[in-house]
């Protein structure tokens, strides 16, 4: 089976996010890969052909984070389209962020694509990390939000 490129993609390309609030605090992880290679994002990845997104969230989170947890709900959609200097599209992700409840005790430890994972006030990471920029957006929604994130149950 032939394999997509992630950069230069024929079509946009489907992620997956975990969003893992805990007492207020969020779970970020500091990408070891392009895009956003070094900045904070939230933990996600790709879905495996036939893997149902629901599986693949929490495969991601866990593989990142060590954490397992339980699907809520989507919270989010989001399109992120990176170009080159040429204004050729180089990245184009369709990016499905579901909330997710840990269902053990949420102990971080960064692994595969993170050099870093860890929880954050909201506040904080915005004020002080190099976030994805699609995080930034995600993250002021939730600030938005304040609690009552909108569930679309899957």
């Amino acid at each position: 089976m032939r394999t997509m490129p992630r950069e230069y993609p024929e079509y946009p390309i489907v992620g997956v996010g975990a969003v893992v609030i805990v007492d207020d605090k969020i779970l970020l992880v500091r990408r070891a890969s392009p895009p956003g290679k070094g900045r904070w994002s939230i933990p996600g990845g790709l879905p495996e052909v036939g893997e149902k997104l629901k599986d693949a969230v929490l495969r991601e989170l866990y593989e990142e984070t060590g954490v397992k947890g339980r699907v809520l709900g989507l919270i989010d959609v989001e399109e992120y389209i990176e170009y080159d200097k040429e204004n050729k599209v180089r990245y184009h992700y369709v990016l499905l962020d579901f909330l997710v409840e840990p269902v053990d005790e949420a102990k971080p430890r960064a692994s595969t694509d993170a050099l870093e994972a860890r929880f954050w006030n909201i506040d904080q990471a915005l004020e002080t990390l190099e976030l994805t920029i699609s995080t930034r957006k995600l993250l002021l929604k939730i600030k938005q939000y304040k609690g009552s994130l909108p569930l679309l149950k899957v």
